[in-house]
């Protein structure tokens, strides 16, 4: 994003945005400067945070790939950040182009940009929306008239929930979304997990995050997630890092390894 252009109101460019910075790691150039440095900082104490991001969104390919060819048509994408390749729309309308998709972000850039690609689009929507507010958003008139909660809905939160760290928040949250979802809907959690990183990686993580607009990143294992489906199929291979999520090889075509003493993000699929 070049530094000269005109500033959305209620943004301040000197505060790095986690959307902004989820752009950098994917190659984008819709940041800022602070946000590029405070992206930076996070590589030196994560160092494979490029290759990680990029997992999360191959994740997310594949899991609308398959939702849509097992017939959901609905999809609502909480915190969906900036247009990027192979967004939800996309890859669902490459399998069944009568698929409604609605993207809710609280960014003022991730809405300017969204809605300006999807202008022309009429089966696909970006909508204002806090996912710490759960009962508003699922209740607001622009969602629920184009989701219809009566039939199958698959609801992702990517990359969302780490940035609560408030685990009561978290399970209000998730409760709230499980409430409004008929049998054979989805949800579609990916989530950090720090694994077995030292107090010093971990304390330089979190000064990083600290200096963004979501001021936190918050770690959660394969059993603080367990719990928060508890009662939902899981799709196989459960919950596991993303790039092993119905993936052999990872993007350099190396066979993949499940390690959950490695940091990076979790993925999981549940079903109602």
């Amino acid at each position: 994003m070049a530094e000269q252009e005109a500033v959305p109101a209620g943004i301040d460019p000197n505060i790095p945005s986690v959307a902004r910075m989820y752009d950098y790691y994917l190659g984008g150039k819709d940041n800022f400067a602070s946000d590029r440095a405070a992206a930076e900082q996070f590589m030196q104490v994560v160092p494979g945070i490029r290759e990680i991001t990029r997992a999360n969104r191959l994740f997310l390919s594949r899991v609308v790939e398959l939702l849509t060819g097992q017939g959901v048509r609905q999809f609502l994408d909480i915190g969906s950040g900036l247009p990027t390749q192979d967004n939800v729309h996309q890859v669902a309308h490459r399998i069944a182009p009568d698929t409604r998709v609605v993207y809710v972000d609280n960014d003022p850039i991730v809405l300017a940009h969204g809605r300006a690609l999807l202008a022309d689009n009429n089966l696909t929507s970006v909508v204002q929306g806090d996912m710490r507010e759960p009962e508003k958003l699922l209740t607001d008139p622009q969602i629920t008239d184009a989701i219809d909660f009566t039939q199958p809905v698959a609801v992702l939160l990517i990359s969302m929930l780490h940035f609560i760290p408030d685990d009561a928040l978290v399970t209000r949250i998730i409760t709230a979304i499980r409430e409004r979802l008929v049998p054979g809907s989805y949800l579609i959690v990916t989530h950090a997990f720090e694994a077995e990183v030292s107090a010093e990686v971990h304390e330089a993580g979190q000064q990083v995050y600290r200096s963004t607009s979501a001021g936190a990143l918050t770690s959660r294992g394969p059993k603080q997630l367990a719990e928060l489906l508890n009662g939902m199929d899981l799709l196989e291979p459960g919950i596991v890092p993303v790039e092993a999520w119905r993936s052999e090889y990872n993007e350099y075509g190396e066979k993949i390894t499940v390690d959950f003493s490695k940091p990076g993000i979790l993925g999981v699929v549940g079903r109602s």
